[in-house]
């Protein structure tokens, strides 16, 4: 198998050995960021340069750098059926006074909801289940309400045939490296009907910083990167398997394939 038409990934060794990709050959091109603390020395250049208004003026919640948490991951292979997404979906999220002021028109909802095209359920749980999650009329934005101090997690159901990727990231920062996110970055892997929670921000091979709402200020958007614009959303885009259908398994897709000569007619 040619480097060229697979990537190698980093996979998750959660209860169901959870899969990870890789943008990059070399692991150490790709390593995780090193905690706030330890970039100190460039905080201060790094919030000279921020667009966005200072962050100490503005309310509601971000995302911090929360407890270090063990988190195993390991390598497998992955092709991409396009480089571009099958589906993407979004969640924002606010304390409850915050989403009051973002969206008047509220309707309550299950936390888990269906995105690209019904192949993937995803919400955000906090410690004790699901968080509060609203959708605006019209089948508008989805907002879920959480609490400065309190840790989540990102849960996405594959409810397809095959093994799926999903690229994710919090307040526009991909959750592998903490960079800004793209498309172009590799993800997590799930097997087909099993669901994966993602915790925090990967610090290692072996270890995450787990999200932790916070302040504005305090996040980890502002401390690495000096630039709080894209705080207070959450993205998933979702990716299939190359020469699979997500809703087909491989037998029927072996024999939909079956021909009845060895030479066409």
């Amino acid at each position: 198998m040619q480097f060229s038409s697979t990537y190698r990934f980093f996979a998750a060794a959660l209860a169901l050995f959870l899969t990870v990709t890789a943008c990059a050959p070399h692991l150490t091109s790709d390593l995780p960021p090193a905690s706030p603390s330890a970039r100190s020395a460039g905080l201060e250049s790094n919030r000279e340069k921020a667009m966005a208004p200072v962050p100490e003026q503005r309310p509601g919640l971000a995302t911090g750098w929360g407890d270090e948490k063990k988190s195993a991951i390991n390598y497998r292979d992955f092709s991409r059926a396009s480089s571009k997404p099958y589906g993407t979906d979004s969640i924002f999220y606010n304390n409850s006074d915050g989403i009051d002021a973002m969206a008047g028109n509220l309707r309550r909802v299950s936390a888990m909801q269906r995105a690209a095209g019904g192949i993937v359920e995803w919400g955000i749980k906090g410690n004790f289940g699901s968080l509060p999650t609203y959708r605006e009329f019209g089948d508008g934005r989805r907002l879920v309400a959480g609490r400065k101090g309190s840790e989540y997690a990102i849960v996405v159901k594959n409810r397809s045939r095959h093994v799926i990727e999903v690229v994710t990231s919090v307040d526009g920062l991909d959750v592998l490296d903490g960079k800004p996110a793209t498309f172009q970055k590799r993800g997590y892997l799930i097997n087909p009907g099993t669901t994966l929670e993602i915790e925090g921000f990967r610090t290692s091979m072996g270890t995450i910083a787990a999200f932790k709402f916070s302040s504005v200020s305090n996040s980890y958007a502002n401390l690495r990167h000096g630039d709080t614009r894209n705080v207070g959303v959450i993205g998933l885009a979702v990716f299939t398997q190359k020469g699979s259908d997500p809703w087909i398994g491989d037998d029927a897709q072996l024999r939909n394939r079956a021909t009845p000569f060895a030479t066409p007619p």
